[in-house]
């Protein structure tokens, strides 16, 4: 029996199974998030999470473990320098998973693998996109003041030539078809 025994099998040998790992996790080091199933995302995570650990520790003897299991060293070197320092203060959970659904297929499971933000870098978007809100209420603060002095009249007559030659930039030229005549027959171009 196989009671309370984990491996991650998946019909491939430890060898095969360790490279798939080791690669899933560098393209994650490498670019943030990747898409795979969830099967393989929820053993990326295992062992992303045991990689930025090493990357806390910064310690030669971790650095070393960190390259014998990735076998990648720019990609430890990425996570040495820049990723395990933005978790600092975080205890575990480095990676997050986001469900997508089953694939068109074979129906498997896929999902989202991702490093989470730290407290910091989420603190900086949140600032970033404010200021960025506070800018665009700035920008639209002097021309909607401007527009309550003019006339609306001048507005819309400004406004409309402009939709106009959009209209006609974004539609090809074309030449109206000839209608037939009512009783079914084509006018005659020449009058007689």
């Amino acid at each position: 029996m196989r009671h309370r025994k984990y491996t991650f099998k998946i019909g491939r040998t430890s060898a095969h199974r360790r490279s798939l790992l080791a690669n899933a996790t560098c393209s994650l080091i490498e670019h943030g998030r990747i898409t795979t199933t969830l099967t393989k995302a929820k053993e990326i995570r295992r062992v992303a999470d045991k990689m930025v650990t090493l990357g806390k520790d910064g310690s030669l003897h971790a650095r070393r473990l960190a390259i014998a299991e990735l076998r990648q060293v720019d990609k430890v070197r990425k996570l040495f320098s820049e990723i395990a320092p933005q978790f600092k203060e975080r205890q575990g959970g480095y990676t997050r998973l986001m469900k997508l659904g089953p694939r068109i297929g074979d129906g498997a499971e896929m999902c989202i693998v991702e490093f989470v933000e730290n407290d910091e870098m989420a603190k900086n978007l949140r600032k970033a996109k404010a200021g960025a809100e506070k800018a665009a209420v700035a920008e639209n603060a002097p021309v909607a003041s401007a527009v309550e002095v003019a006339d609306e009249p001048a507005v819309e007559a400004e406004a409309a030539p402009a939709a106009n030659d959009d209209a006609e930039a974004a539609a090809p030229a074309e030449e109206p078809a000839e209608e037939p005549a009512e009783d079914g027959k084509a006018e005659d171009s020449t009058d007689n």
